[in-house]
């Protein structure tokens, strides 16, 4: 199910799920009593219908049916701006867009937050000098948007863009599209992946892209790993520090300084039971009965391997943006973020491009997915609060008589 857990993502969608391990006695039973022998994993059970639903290897699109949550936009509607994504920078648009009277649609292809909402405590967002959970942050923004009227569209994700005349139309992941007068495309970045293969087999079996909240109190006891150096992976190692006997951190830099913030640092090293290794990378792995049971760190001094017993392996090494959809489409840098405003070359929009405009006019991009974007949750909030100032004076300009 991409590259999170079944239960991450009802947690992130704040659905109560309760979880069995097959191998397990009651896993085991609770089969039994389905009348399953050997059944494609994971099965999915939902108890408020009636008999209960039951679901076998399901993908997401499946899920979303047996929640009643699918369904398809009429063609004929246009909205005043489609929404591609509902990561902080996607709800906060939503938030402005629709409590400013505009026809506003969210299309998300998991859950609310984007990587913001697999945070554990974000402690540097205004406003909350105690911290808040990504998943609590990113679920408000989706309340308070939901409540001034967005229309949201979950399990889809977008499969290209083209204009028509005036109208932006979002080709969608389940054969359907999406007409706006305008797009704002806020669909942040995926995960780097590691690369290393008997790992990349491991994926939801001690090993993890991003935080996997949910994951941290099956880590209760055990020795657990997180690669990278930047605030995610940080926050990640002090939260799954509540249960794990010892989370070591593995950097391929000598320090962190230049990548995570000072306050987090600080919260590192007055943490018993977190270390920090430097100069290290995962270059392996063992596995016991299709879990991860160890690791391999290389240190990048002097090329010596250490295997390490490990029963979970935090990822969080950056980002890729997603943004294959548009390719041809909308110009991007070398990195794959989409270029926006003065840095657009030869822009045809007939008038200098917006801030956050792409190089399609009426179409904006904003949060992580940006070019030259500054990787923080206030940032992202800011892009979108933004991208919708721009979008009325971009409606304006459509809507005004033709000059003589």
């Amino acid at each position: 199910m991409h590259e999170v857990t079944c239960c991450d993502l009802f947690n992130r969608n704040h659905i109560p799920v309760g979880f069995y391990a097959a191998e397990t006695e009651a896993g085991q039973s609770a089969l039994a009593d389905l009348g399953l022998t050997d059944p494609e994993l994971p099965v999915l059970v939902l108890r408020f219908t009636s008999p209960p639903t039951v679901l076998a290897g399901p993908t997401d699109i499946e899920i979303a049916d047996a929640f009643g949550l699918t369904r398809t936009l009429s063609t004929d509607t246009t909205f005043d701006v489609v929404i591609i994504g509902a990561g902080p920078s996607g709800l906060a648009a939503a938030v402005y867009a629709a409590s400013e009277g505009l026809n506003t649609l969210i299309v998300e292809q998991e859950a609310v937050g984007g990587q913001a909402g697999t945070s554990s405590l974000i402690r540097n967002y205004p406003g909350f000098s105690r911290g808040i959970s990504g998943a609590q942050l990113a679920f408000r923004s989706f309340q308070q948007a939901w409540a001034f009227g967005s229309d949201f569209l979950f399990m889809r994700s977008a499969v290209g863009l083209r204009a028509e005349d005036d109208l932006r139309v979002v080709a969608l992941s389940d054969g359907g599209s999406a007409v706006g007068r305008a797009v704002i495309i806020a669909t942040g970045v995926d995960y780097r992946l590691l690369g290393v293969p008997v790992l990349d087999e491991l994926v939801g079996s001690g090993v993890f892209y991003g935080a996997a909240v949910s994951e941290a109190t099956a880590m209760t006891g055990r020795n657990v790993f997180v690669i990278g150096g930047g605030n995610s992976a940080g926050q990640a190692a002090i939260y799954l520090a509540r249960y794990a006997a010892q989370v070591t951190i593995l950097v391929r830099s000598a320090s962190l300084a230049a990548s995570m913030s000072e306050y987090l640092i600080e919260q590192l090293e007055s943490t018993a039971n977190i270390a920090i290794r430097y100069r290290s990378q995962v270059t392996g792995g063992q596995d016991v009965d299709g879990c991860l049971s160890g690791i391999v760190i290389q240190d990048l001094d002097d090329g010596s391997e250490t295997p390490e017993p490990a029963s979970g392996l935090f990822v969080l090494i950056g980002s890729v943006p997603h943004t294959d959809w548009v390719d041809g489409v909308l110009q991007r840098d070398k990195g794959g973020f989409i270029v926006c405003g003065p840095d657009i070359a030869k822009p045809g929009h007939g008038r200098a491009p917006y801030l956050v405009e792409t190089s399609m006019p009426g179409v904006f991009a904003v949060g992580d997915v940006r070019s030259g974007s500054v990787k923080r949750v206030a940032t992202a909030v800011g892009d979108g609060a933004i991208a919708v100032q721009l979008l009325h004076r971009y409606l304006a300009l459509q809507t005004a008589p033709a000059p003589t």
